[in-house]
């Protein structure tokens, strides 16, 4: 055995977990997993506007989201623009061209399917 592979001191000292333990560790692992996306997506629908209050079904929240973030990454793209048209140096707050050029598609799509 490498000392990768080798137990952990006292591991000895300790019994095996039985079959019906590590159901219940695994059983309890998931619930906190869940329980923490639970959590994140009730942060995310707190904090995109018009998601407060709402039944929270993640796939709303995610669509929600994205058109949050598209909307701000536009909004974004004039302030830029217009600081360009008074001769500011904007260099540091550009975002990749990867980026707008996808926003800018997205919401192309998603005006259509309205």
């Amino acid at each position: 055995m490498t000392s990768s592979q080798s137990p952990p001191p006292g591991a000895a000292d300790r019994p095996r977990l039985t079959e019906a333990q590590k159901k219940e560790n695994h059983i309890r692992s998931e619930q906190k997993r869940r329980e923490a996306i639970r959590d994140g997506f009730d942060r995310l629908a707190s904090i995109v506007p018009g998601m407060e209050g709402q039944g929270r079904s993640e796939a709303v929240v995610l669509e929600a989201t994205l058109q949050h973030m598209r909307e701000k990454i536009s909004e974004r793209q004039k302030l830029i623009e217009a600081g360009k048209t008074k001769g500011m140096d904007t260099a540091g707050w550009e975002l990749s061209r990867e980026t707008v050029t996808a926003c800018e598609s997205q919401q192309k799509r998603n005006e259509s399917e309205q």
